[in-house]
């Protein structure tokens, strides 16, 4: 079946947060996501709050970006709500958009080279495993958690051009596509995961399969589709095709019926940065558009 889930976009205030989970959780609604975009609200604080106040939501972190973050303290965080919250965590790491990280004085020469370190060495920690390595970016000298996960911690990564599509599926659990990307850019995408994993001998086993999570932008309403132009246009996205979707349930399930057939597992709809009624909004997703994807 089908993830769905909303995003918790981090314009709102972080006070907010509380009400938006809870509004989640009572809806029935599968996923929410949060963003640690520069310079606004922190991934795992937020995470944690909105997993305790709640019970069965599942809370995604998409995505927390390496330059700013010691892997040792994601691991270590990382581990702590898996432990706190079992199955209901799911973290990603990424890039980061490159000019915020310039100017926090964290921008890497090389950021493929930095996400590749990063990724083997926080899924080793999550492992339990003890890690000494001195690479380029990620140096640990004999660092293992004293309290690793209880069960297997899925990493996802965030990728968009070949070179970290194919990093992801050779050192990733799962891959977050950014909500710029049309159907025929999943297919895409799949392909360059596939020969990632392929590069690395890696089949779907017991580990589970590689996750692919693809956010959406939904706008629903009055004047959606006013709402969605107006945001592409802003992104400078307004020339691609078949990229986002306005209207009822019915058009909204059809969009993400449209990316699951061309390769994506999880589909995130995200609201428009104006949405005029978030918690209204995630009651359309659990109630209105859930049962009308398979």
């Amino acid at each position: 079946m089908t993830a769905l889930g909303a995003v918790f976009r981090p314009q709102l205030p972080p006070e907010r947060l509380r009400t938006m989970a809870r509004v989640a959780e009572d809806a029935g609604l599968e996923e929410l996501w949060l963003w640690e975009d520069c310079f606004l609200e922190g991934g795992i604080s937020a995470a944690a709050a909105a997993l305790a106040w709640t019970e069965r939501l599942r809370v995604g972190v998409g995505l927390l970006p390496v330059p700013l973050r010691n892997v040792a303290v994601t691991a270590m965080e990382a581990a702590t709500l898996h432990r706190l919250f079992p199955g209901r965590a799911v973290l990603s790491v990424g890039h980061g958009v490159q000019d915020w990280m310039g100017q926090v004085g964290a921008r890497a020469e090389s950021p493929v080279t930095l996400l590749r370190e990063y990724l083997v060495a926080l899924r080793a920690l999550l492992r339990g495993e003890r890690v000494t390595t001195d690479g380029r970016y990620v140096k640990l000298d004999g660092v293992a958690l004293d309290w690793p996960p209880e069960t297997a911690a899925r990493i996802l990564a965030g990728a968009t051009g070949p070179r970290t599509l194919r990093l992801s599926g050779e050192a990733a659990d799962g891959t977050i596509l950014t909500a710029g990307t049309p159907p025929e850019g999943v297919r895409k995408a799949r392909q360059l995961i596939d020969e990632g994993r392929k590069s690395a001998s890696l089949s779907d086993g017991a580990d589970g399969p590689h996750t692919v999570v693809v956010y959406l932008l939904t706008a629903t309403g009055q004047d959606a589709a006013a709402r969605l132009h107006a945001e592409l246009d802003t992104e400078g996205l307004a020339s691609v095709p078949d990229l986002g979707v306005a209207g009822n349930a019915e058009t909204v399930a059809k969009a993400v019926q449209r990316l699951v057939d061309a390769g994506a597992d999880s589909v995130i709809l995200q609201p428009t940065a104006d949405e005029p009624d978030p918690e209204g909004f995630i009651r359309f997703v659990a109630e209105d558009v859930r049962p009308l994807v398979p």
